[in-house]
This record gives C-alpha cells, sequence and structure tokens, in this order.
C-alpha cells in the first residue's frame, strides 16, 4: 500500500486565488493508465482536478508524430475548452527520424519506432499541416536542442531540425515553445541567427540569471516548472528573480519534474499550483499579484481559449 501511494499524483493543493495556466504539459502520458499498468484519471478527470486547483487552461504538447496527430484530434473533439495544443517534434526525435542516433553523454542508445521511419523533412510538414488546420493549435514545440542525449551527428540534426521549426512558427504567427537542455549557448545562437518568433518561450527553463537576462533582453518568456522548487536549484530561483514578472511562466511538464515535495511521483496540471505558490515565495510578492500577472501573459501569448 506504501508503495502505491507513492507512486500516485501529488495531494491536492488549496485552490489559487487567481486562475492560472499549465503552459506545458503531456496529457497523453498521465491519461489512462502509467507505465506498470497503474490505473490513471481520463483527461476529462485531470482537466476537473486543475480547474478545482485555479489551474484553469491548458497547454497540451504532442512533440512526437503520434502524440502530435493525438493532440490535434483531442482538441478537435471539442470536448475540452480549457486547452489549446503546442505541437512538433521534439529534437531527440529528430535524430531518430533521421537515422543519425548515436550514443549521447549518457550513454544510452535509443531505439527506432515504426513512426521515426518517415524521414524528419516529411514529419515536420505534417506538423505544419496539422497547425495550419486546427486554429486551437497556438504554438509550435516542443522543439530546440538536447545535447544531454546526442552526440555530434545528432546535434547537427536537432539544429536543422530546430530552425525548420522557428520557420514553421514565423510562417503561422505561432508562438515557439523551446526545449533546450545543456544546450543553452547553441539554442541562443539559432535564435539570434534565424530570428525569434515574436513569442518565443523558453519551457521548464534551465538557465542561470545571466541567461534569463539574456532571454529578457530578447523578449523572450520564461516558464517555470517543478525544478524550481528543488533546494539545489539556487541558480533557478535567481534566474526568476532576475527578469520582469511580464515575461514569467509557469508549467508542469506533466508527467515529469513534480515539484517539491512530490518529486519521484507522476505530475499532473493541477500540480502547477504547488510551484506558482513557491515561485511567489521566492519573489516575495503577493500570491494573486504573481498569479494575476501570469495568467495575462499567458494569454499574451497563446491568445484567448
Amino acid at each position: 500500500m506504501a508503495r502505491q501511494r507513492e507512486r500516485g499524483f501529488p495531494a491536492d493543493p488549496e485552490p489559487l486565488p487567481v486562475p492560472v495556466a499549465d503552459n506545458h504539459t503531456h496529457l497523453e502520458s498521465i491519461a489512462g493508465v502509467l507505465p506498470g499498468d497503474v490505473p490513471a484519471p481520463t483527461v476529462a478527470e485531470h482537466v476537473a482536478r486543475a480547474a478545482a486547483a485555479g489551474v484553469d487552461r491548458i497547454v497540451q504538447v504532442g512533440c512526437d508524430l503520434p502524440s502530435a496527430r493525438w493532440t490535434d484530434a483531442l482538441l478537435r473533439s471539442g470536448e475540452h475548452p480549457a486547452l489549446v495544443g503546442a505541437i512538433a517534434i521534439h529534437p531527440n526525435e529528430a535524430v531518430l527520424h533521421a537515422d543519425a542516433h548515436d550514443v549521447g553523454p549518457d550513454g544510452q542508445v535509443y531505439e527506432r519506432e515504426e513512426h521515426h521511419r518517415v524521414p524528419l523533412d516529411d514529419a515536420i510538414a505534417e506538423i505544419g499541416d496539422l497547425a495550419r488546420a486546427n486554429p486551437r493549435v497556438r504554438a509550435i514545440g516542443e522543439t530546440g536542442m538536447d545535447l544531454f542525449r546526442t552526440g555530434p551527428r545528432g546535434a547537427v540534426v536537432q539544429r536543422e531540425g530546430f530552425r525548420a521549426h522557428i520557420a514553421l512558427a514565423k510562417e503561422l504567427g505561432l508562438a515557439l515553445q523551446i526545449h533546450d537542455r545543456d544546450a543553452h549557448a547553441q539554442v541562443i545562437d539559432v535564435l539570434k541567427a534565424d530570428g525569434a518568433p515574436e513569442r518565443t518561450v523558453f519551457h521548464c527553463f534551465s538557465g542561470d540569471a545571466e541567461m534569463a537576462r539574456v532571454c529578457a533582453e530578447n523578449g523572450w518568456y520564461l516558464s517555470f516548472a517543478g525544478p524550481v522548487t528543488y533546494t539545489s536549484n539556487d541558480h533557478l530561483r535567481a534566474a526568476l528573480r532576475a527578469v520582469p514578472l511580464e515575461l514569467v511562466l509557469v508549467e508542469t511538464d506533466a508527467p515529469y519534474l513534480t515539484p517539491h515535495p512530490f518529486r519521484g511521483r507522476p505530475n499532473a496540471p493541477y500540480a502547477v499550483a504547488h510551484t506558482v505558490r513557491a515561485m511567489a515565495e521566492v519573489l516575495e510578492r503577493p500570491l494573486a499579484e504573481v498569479c494575476e500577472t501570469v495568467s495575462a501573459t499567458t494569454q499574451s501569448v497563446y491568445g484567448r481559449w
């Protein structure tokens, strides 16, 4: 029984005084059944639980072909007005589509699946087709670079895939959600060289205060997730304090990055309430003020729900 509790979702938070949005979540990974055949809430149950906690809007992210198609179908169903979407080919997925996977710094070899047989250019083209045809898709993402899980061949592919997604976001007038892991300098270099979309969001911001200031100088948004609550991450709290609140968003990246003290459990959109409370404490500003500003910024980035 204790083990089952440890694997369960975090405790329900006290509702927020002003509703906010989960800027980035993966509902396909937490709805129905979790790995290990652990039952999980349905999409409708996740949406309702989030609303009860004061998380009234959710950006659902599909970052491979199967989840992008799933996201498109979910948004088209019209069943969940609280949802809008972001779709892309994740940088680690791009490497597999290009058959350029090699052993990365983490020492793991990533196996190709059936959908990776679609050439990368064709996969990105499908993302574009889905986004053009669905007004509920409000962002291209998550895209970027991830040098934690790839070697030199993969890095070249990721850079070109990132550039293609930037061009697509600008063509369609959509926001861009960036995945940046161990690739800060490379991602910023591409954004400056190619020109960032008007609304560019660093999903799960992982840089320090200096990088945060660079982002702020360029008008890029920083989205903070559970790691900002972890004891060891003083650099993230410094980054949060280093930028105007008007450039700050909040997210879960569910099922990953569950906020303290629930780290290790699966994450879900309602847990944004735990993270934004911690952010208000870091900023030493009233929770309602932080929620109101973050909520308004989210609408500026993605439009009305």
